[in-house]
């Protein structure tokens, strides 16, 4: 299937009633990171209901927030930029007992019109090499913002969080990685749950290809807007190449670009990680699991 072709909407409804997706009313794209088996710790998975990944939470309705309070949500994490939020008149929002925490991975300069314009170039090749380049400045510049999701996982270890961004693929994606690499989760299933972002999105599409619209490049190019939608698995697992060689792997890069000691290291597994109650519910084992059809 051409990965800039609109998915089949039975498809997309399938998918998304299923795990690792969650329903949050007025939120698309949310996804558990529990139930993926660790490579490091052979009886154990990552803990579920406890680290969300979505996009935007501006149009979460009441309902949505009962169902986040439900899933014992403390902290929401948003790594968008003040520039988006303006742009697209999409505010934070209150949700009582919940801690919305401003974590942007790119400050205000860096939405300048001549960075976007450099930036916006790459999303519209849509190659790998060129969002191996986006990648690595989302790593250089987020230390601070991935640093403050993974102390409250260090520091609330009974507190589950969710981090977002606008659409929740490519920041979103990198910290996601970072936390399911650091549990020794299998490479094959990081790059599913990158790629599983297509469908999560999908609900969207119009809205995005509208916003998109407005910007010069994209305004005459369907394809290069289409091209922002591009979730490969292929595009992760180049990136997870890029980790270990770039950057000394998860570890290192934990230690060297935000600060972790080695003992945070191993506190942010150790909280990451639970003895699996039910074998079946692993993903990527006994069949269970997501299957991309990308």
């Amino acid at each position: 299937m051409d990965d800039l072709e609109p998915l089949p909407e039975a498809y997309v409804a399938e998918v998304l009633s299923k795990r690792p997706f969650v329903s949050i009313e007025g939120v698309i794209n949310v996804r558990d990171l529990g139930s993926y088996p660790s490579e490091i710790e052979l009886s154990k998975v990552t803990k579920p209901n406890h680290m969300f990944r979505s996009a935007e939470l501006s149009g979460i309705t009441p309902e949505g927030k009962a169902q986040l309070q439900a899933f014992g949500v403390s902290a929401v994490f948003d790594l968008r930029s003040d520039m988006e939020i303006e742009k697209y008149n999409a505010p934070l929002p209150t949700i009582e007992g919940v801690e919305v925490i401003r974590a942007p991975v790119f400050q205000k300069e860096d939405y300048s019109p001549e960075m976007m314009a450099k930036r916006y170039q790459l999303y519209a090749s849509g190659k790998t090499e060129a969002f191996m380049e986006l990648y690595s400045q989302i790593l250089d510049h987020g230390g601070k913002s991935f640093g403050a999701i993974l102390r409250h996982v260090r520091d609330k270890p009974t507190e589950a969080c969710v981090f977002h961004c606008t659409a929740g693929k490519d920041r979103t994606g990198v910290i996601a990685a970072l936390i399911l690499k650091l549990a020794g989760v299998p490479d094959d299933l990081i790059a599913m749950d990158y790629a599983l972002t297509r469908v999560g999105r999908e609900p969207a599409r119009a809205m995005i290809m509208e916003r998109l619209s407005k910007e010069p490049l994209f305004a005459s190019n369907n394809e290069a807007a289409l091209n922002m939608f591009t979730c490969r698995a292929s595009t992760m697992t180049a990136f997870l190449s890029l980790l270990e060689e770039r950057y000394g792997g998860v570890e290192t890069y934990l230690k060297r670009v935000i600060g972790f000691s080695e003992e945070d290291v191993l506190r942010i597994r150790q909280n990451i990680l639970v003895t699996a109650s039910d074998p079946d519910a692993i993903i990527g084992r006994n069949g269970s699991g997501q299957s991309t059809r990308l």
